[in-house]
């Protein structure tokens, strides 16, 4: 991948014509490989330049899972087995495909949600093939008859920048600020992330010109984000959600946060499980990801009390580094 990550989704990395591959969103060229090693929280490994806000990719997706966390934690979304449209009145939600969608489905990744969002259609991302999954039968971003919501698993951004907007309009402010004052400034991160959406993801809510931010860089926006901030979000979710004296996020959400989910059981909710060792068969079977393009990847094992962040490695060189951390622990 070319480190000026503008250029490189300009030039169509993910192969999508325009209008489809459109970078609608900020981008920063990328530093070099960083990543750090701490168990028992203390970092023991430490490498790279740990303190640079990067952009993440689809890392950005399981602090979305933490912000609907909060938001279950504070009774704004009482139950998300509900529909998403008992609380959001928007015709985002309207329509016999999208009204029965609950909050679950959003964050497991099987609404089947059919629209279009900030000029992005769902279409794009059907018939995504991600590291091996997908049949590979029908090409990328052509039609696929959809399922009912919660009967098929599919990697799709512009769904998950559905949950981003949902999101924001239970919390009636940008999810960055939920996120900075509840999270990453009780656990002590830096000041220079910051979390971006498209130039089109702007909406008025309750007077006030908000964005709604992105769960990805696919189309440019996203998290940009330090690794040392990241090994600190790490280290909350392997303390199931408490940071010295505080909990943060209830320990029932980080719980069901990495809970198999029912048709699809290497993830839960926008976390990546190890279920039965598949993807990595050299970390244990208690360990979870936050995953991102460009092997942008946070490791939490909280049987070993191990946080893991790698960023900028090619594809198959992670299953190495596991390997080395493991032996080192063990």
């Amino acid at each position: 991948m070319d480190r000026d990550i503008g250029r490189e989704l300009a030039r169509g990395h993910f192969e999508e014509p325009a209008p489809d591959g459109d970078v609608i969103g900020p981008t920063e060229p990328r530093s070099d490989p960083s990543g750090m090693v701490v168990k028992n929280g203390r970092i023991v490994a430490e490498w790279g330049p740990t303190n640079a806000p990067d952009i993440t990719f689809s890392v950005t997706k399981s602090y979305l899972s933490i912000c609907a966390g909060l938001a279950v934690d504070d009774g704004l979304i009482p139950d998300i087995n509900a529909p998403v449209c008992e609380l959001v009145q928007d015709s985002v939600f309207d329509g016999g495909q999208n009204s029965g969608i609950t909050w679950a489905h959003l964050l497991t990744q099987s609404s089947e949600w059919e629209g279009t969002l900030w000029g992005k259609a769902d279409r794009i991302d059907r018939n995504r093939q991600l590291d091996g999954l997908g049949d590979g039968k029908v090409k990328k971003g052509t039609h696929r008859d959809l399922k009912a919501p919660g009967t098929f698993w599919e990697y799709n951004d512009i769904r998950v920048n559905v949950l981003a907007y949902a999101l924001l309009e239970v919390f009636r402010k940008p999810l960055p600020e939920v996120l900075r004052s509840r999270i990453m400034d009780p656990i002590g991160a830096s000041d220079d992330w910051h979390w971006e959406g498209y130039e089109t993801s702007w909406v008025e809510i309750d007077g006030q010109r908000m964005q709604s931010v992105s769960g990805g860089a696919h189309w440019g926006g996203g998290l940009f984000i330090s690794s040392r901030d990241q090994a600190r979000t790490g280290l909350l979710m392997s303390r199931r959600g408490r940071w010295g004296d505080k909990q943060l996020i209830s320990e029932n959400w980080i719980n069901a946060s990495i809970a198999p989910s029912r048709i699809f059981p290497l993830y839960g909710y926008l976390w990546w499980l190890n279920t039965d060792r598949a993807y990595s068969p050299a970390a244990p079977e208690t360990s979870y990801f936050a995953l991102g393009h460009g092997r942008n990847v946070i490791w939490i094992d909280p049987a070993l009390d191990l946080v893991v962040v790698s960023r900028w490695i090619e594809r198959d060189a992670f299953e190495g580094l596991a390997e080395a951390v493991m032996n080192a622990v063990s």
